[in-house]
């Protein structure tokens, strides 16, 4: 059975804005992960612990949902492998549900069907906007947050407060980290492990995805085992990266492996590619599970018609898009392709 939302005599029901792009929606705190949230996204919830309690709510196609009549809920994704959960019929992307997903309808407009999904998401993840006033949903004003990261100022000691004063932490660099406890590195978000770092291993963070922070860490291995990358190339750029700084990798050149999925032909809910241009749908950059578009050019047209449906492929492309409008999956541009064993 799932766990809902308190009512607001236990806690008090507020609105929250998700602050990271792809946010993770989980059927229960610490739970099953089940979607994945668009940055801005608006959900009410109650805070329990580092938890939110939330009800997500939305719209999706008609034409992608069917009956469903399991835990409480009436109606399950259908499309593959997934589909968006709008704010308004074709407004703000608020989530994207994979097939299998399970929903509540809460009514039907034309080719739209607005649904409701109760969860949990980690309050790392929300800003919150206010609590809910009873009888309405006007929020009470926002309190004031002094980011320090940001410029803002730095609350100081108390009147009376004779405690000594502790070390400047606004000089404190925020790329800089070390694992709290022996911690587990992943080649991607929610990919296969590479081994594990000990305790107060320092860290440099180059980048920030949702729940995910990419490392760097140094060491020493034996040249022998090492080998250039190619020229003008970038390697090891994840999707998430992409995703979560845009303008910084846009016509950059990636080497990148990918599961081919299906070749598509661009419409106006692909605003970042060209109506009518041809696109191949591709899970990865592997071992990530997300999803990219690879736009092929007309030579290149006939090799991709021959791959079957899941095959993995090796692939240069050159970056368009970091995270597209609405579904926020890169785009790029194919260069050169390489069939993998």
């Amino acid at each position: 059975m799932l766990c809902l939302a308190a009512p607001p005599s236990v806690a008090a029901q507020q609105r929250w804005r998700v602050t990271n792009d792809g946010a993770w929606f989980y059927q229960t705190a610490s739970g099953k992960r089940l979607a994945r949230l668009a940055r801005g996204a608006i959900l009410n919830g109650a805070l329990r612990d580092n938890w939110v309690a939330v009800t997500m709510e939305g719209w999706i196609f008609a034409s992608s949902v069917g009956p469903a009549d399991r835990d409480g809920y009436n109606l399950t994704v259908t499309r593959a492998p997934e589909e968006n959960l709008r704010s308004a019929p074709a407004g703000a992307l608020v989530a994207k549900l994979t097939q299998g997903f399970l929903l509540s309808r809460v009514d039907t407009n034309g080719t739209w069907v607005h649904v409701t999904r109760q969860g949990f998401v980690s309050r790392d993840d929300l800003d919150s906007l206010g609590e809910i006033a009873q009888g309405g949903s006007t929020p009470s004003p926002r309190p004031v947050v002094n980011d320090t990261s940001k410029g803002g100022l730095t609350p100081g000691r108390r009147p009376g407060d004779s405690t000594p004063a502790g070390p400047d932490t606004t000089s404190t660099d925020p790329t800089r980290a070390l694992p709290t406890r022996r911690t587990t590195v992943y080649r991607a978000p929610d990919g296969p492990a590479l081994g594990a770092l000990a305790p107060e291993t320092p860290l440099r963070i180059i980048s920030r995805s949702g729940e995910w922070s990419r490392v760097q860490f140094e060491g020493w291995v034996k040249s022998a085992d090492l080998q250039p990358a190619p020229a003008g190339v970038l390697v090891g750029v994840s999707a998430a990266e992409l995703r979560a700084d845009p303008q910084r990798y846009v016509g950059q050149v990636l080497k990148w492996t990918v599961q081919y999925v299906a070749i598509e032909t661009a419409d106006d809910l692909r605003p970042d590619i060209p109506d009518g241009t041809t696109y191949v749908l591709a899970r990865g950059p592997l071992p990530e599970r997300g999803f990219v578009y690879i736009i092929i050019p007309e030579a290149r047209k006939a090799d991709i018609a021959k791959l079957t449906p899941l095959a993995t492929i090796g692939v240069t492309v050159r970056v368009r898009v970091g995270r597209s409008r609405y579904i926020g999956n890169p785009v790029v541009d194919l260069l050169g392709l390489e069939a993998q064993p």
